[in-house]
């Protein structure tokens, strides 16, 4: 028997984690052997937490001694955030990802255990040799033998997802006996003509699918259409003398709005307006690294983006952009901000302003009018995020660290820069597989998005649609 379980991401958006199982019976059926795959082991945000982000509530609290391999489908924290409880656990099989997800997933796990799994340097740097170690990077494309036991088999292959800089669908072909099928989890995937990042292409089969639908339910801007609101809140910006703050997540967001903000300005040439005056901040360490990260990786940027590197411009590294490192820095930088008069677009994390530095920018310039705060991902319900987002265009207020702060500032929200498909994209690549899956299962949304495409994929497809409970 083959079967799909759920141990998260069946609720909302983050904490996803999956598992595939091959169970056979002895010949006399009374004992059974089970070897199976996790796919993804990570951390839930927001009201996904359900309970609070101590340890005790996030131990693995489900079996694993069958388990013979975890697969990373990309680095984002509610992916891969349970992975030192995993091992923690006794979790003692490979790691496997692509090869950029390899280079980047310890320094994303570093920075989770220093914010909350342990400050001591010598645990931290034992905990990530151990994740080293055990780290098996895989070319996209290309198959992966995970086991192979007796009547069992399982091997795994991984195809660009479009969503950040290695992330990947993956391909499962799984062997009992005679019986084989193909399926195929999505992780997170990304959406068409976004930044930097070639388009997620459909498998070439999937007798069974497990789908994300973050945004099931409603499509992005086109990227033109995108560009076009994000220059016209820069523009604000030099107009009126504000910041506009950027909650932003350190790894995909950021670089793809980097890569954008370097266009604009090399392609504006307007009377009255001197965009190569407009300072653009990355204030977060853990931004900055993967940024640089990024900047190494370019044999995975897309055609555009090498192109733009060939003709000598630099989108990740351009005259206008300053990094700040150090916690000083920050608080210097928050402070003559908030008092200056100085035009500056800031990139800052959290991304759901759930923590981070960009707490304190917040608190600092929610109340003046001059300012605006730019959303350019989803916001889960339960963080900061979405309550900016639900009360700043009404003038209301929100608590940041138990105090009040009223919202004057702008509230945009440009849903094109999500790293997420949209409804069309998610049926498109649905419909590029050339036959319908036999099981269709929908994850990783909150109910309503859930809910909306499933009643798209009944309209369209005649198979079994389902969302886990």
């Amino acid at each position: 028997m083959i079967n799909i379980k759920h141990h998260g991401a069946t609720s909302g958006v983050t904490g996803s984690c999956h598992e595939l199982s091959l169970q056979t019976e002895s010949a006399s059926g009374l004992e059974s052997a089970e070897h199976g795959i996790f796919i993804d082991c990570g951390l839930f945000q927001g009201q996904d937490e359900g309970r609070s982000a101590s340890a005790a509530d996030l131990t693995i609290d489900f079996p694993i001694d069958h388990i013979r391999a975890l697969l990373v489908t990309h680095v984002h924290i509610d992916h891969v955030g349970r992975i030192p409880y995993l091992l923690a656990a006794g979790f003692e099989g490979p790691i496997v990802c692509s090869e950029p997800s390899a280079v980047m997933l310890p320094e994303i796990l570093e920075d989770a255990l220093k914010i909350g799994f342990t400050r001591d340097r010598r645990l931290i740097e034992r905990v990530l040799g151990l994740i080293r170690e055990r780290l098996v990077p895989v070319p996209y494309g290309q198959w992966h033998r995970v086991f192979d036991e007796g009547e069992c088999s399982l091997s795994v292959r991984l195809q660009r997802a479009g969503h950040i800089l290695g992330s990947a669908y993956v391909e499962c072909d799984a062997r009992i006996g005679d019986m084989e099928e193909r399926i195929v989890f999505s992780g997170d995937l990304g959406a068409p003509h976004s930044p930097l990042l070639p388009a997620p292409k459909s498998p070439e089969r999937a007798d069974r699918l497990v789908i994300e639908s973050t945004y099931g339910d409603h499509d992005h801007e086109d990227r033109k259409t995108r560009r076009h609101r994000l220059k016209a809140v820069l523009k604000s910006a030099l107009a009126d003398g504000g910041t506009v703050l950027v909650p932003a997540f350190s790894i995909g967001r950021t670089q793809e709005l980097l890569y954008e903000i370097e266009g604009i300005i090399a392609d504006s040439s307007e009377p009255g307006f001197d965009w190569r005056s407009l300072e653009i901040v990355v204030d977060s360490p853990l931004a900055a690294n993967f940024t640089r990260i990024y900047r190494d990786l370019k044999p995975f940027w897309d055609a555009e983006a090498r192109e733009r590197v060939r003709s000598g411009r630099h989108p990740l590294s351009f005259e206008q952009l300053t990094v700040i490192d150090s916690h000083e820095d920050h608080l210097n930088a928050v402070d003559y901000l908030a008092r200056s008069h100085r035009s500056c677009v800031v990139l800052a994390g959290s991304g759901m302003c759930a923590g981070g530095r960009v707490v304190n920018y917040l608190k600092a310039m929610l109340g003046d009018e001059r300012n605006d705060v730019l959303f350019v991902g989803y916001q889960a319900a339960g963080t900061p995020g979405r309550d900016i987002l639900n009360y700043g265009p009404k003038g209301g207020w929100l608590t940041l660290d138990g105090e009040r702060y009223d919202i004057r500032a702008r509230v945009h929200q440009v849903g094109g820069y999500s790293a997420h498909a949209g409804q069309s994209d998610l049926l498109r690549f649905v419909e590029g597989i050339p036959e319908v899956p036999e099981e269709i299962r929908i994850v990783h949304g909150d109910s309503g998005a859930k809910a909306a495409f499933r009643a798209l994929l009944e309209e369209t497809f005649n198979t079994r649609i389902m969302i886990p409970e």
